[in-house]
């Protein structure tokens, strides 16, 4: 990994200075990536999945060389999950087997979704804790295995994603102050609002073919 990052050192020089921190052109293109692909996902556009992919390599890149191992590796899972995604989007089936439509989770999946992400968050804490030099192992793994949840609600077309989200993004606005990278966080709190936006816009999807019927 480390001749990875030697031969890509020039995508990790720094564009600009925010902060007093610097900002590396690996940041900046995954940030316009991003905010692209958060669009695309308010409208249901599949173009979302391989901006996904994108943003997802780029930020493997930054948080590996920033000692991010949980938000590296979640990065890498971002990738398989968005090409998983992205077919669920062209070729996936609801369990009526009619092409996806956005939806709600059941009771019953809610509880188990959460109940997942509570158990994994302290294992995965604890593996980074000792088996890397991670110095924040535990608010580290918490936005991993919640962006996984989240992840995989988006492929599904559930609405509940955008709340997983919300969440994410809240821990991660402080992850990233902590490691310095500035626009990242600038990033993340504009995925707050854009969240919120995301539920909405699909609530209204929601809505339509009940209007339609009516």
């Amino acid at each position: 990994m480390d001749d990875l990052l030697q031969v890509l050192q020039p995508l990790l020089q720094p564009a600009f200075t925010l902060l007093g921190s610097p900002i590396t052109w690996t940041e900046v293109l995954a940030f316009v990536m991003a905010v692209w692909m958060v669009i695309c996902n308010m409208r249901v556009h599949v173009l979302a999945w391989p901006l996904a992919i994108a943003s997802s390599l780029l930020y493997f890149l930054l948080f590996w060389n920033g000692k991010l191992y949980g938000e590296a590796s979640l990065q890498l899972m971002f990738v398989a999950l968005a090409a998983w995604g992205w077919w669920q989007w062209l070729r996936g089936k609801g369990e009526d087997g009619q092409s996806l439509r956005v939806r709600r989770l059941s009771p019953r999946g809610l509880g188990a979704a959460v109940l997942l992400t509570l158990l994994a968050w302290p294992v995965l804490g604890l593996f980074l804790h000792h088996q890397t030099d991670s110095t924040v192992p535990y608010w580290d793994a918490l936005p991993t295995v919640a962006s996984v949840l989240g992840q995989w609600l988006l492929g599904r077309k559930y609405q509940e994603n955008w709340s997983v989200w919300v969440l994410v993004n809240i821990v991660s606005v402080a992850l990233f102050a902590y490691k310095g990278y500035w626009l990242t966080v600038l990033l993340y709190a504009f995925f707050i609002p854009m969240s919120v936006a995301g539920w909405r816009a699909w609530q209204r999807q929601l809505l339509r073919p009940q209007a339609t019927a009516a």
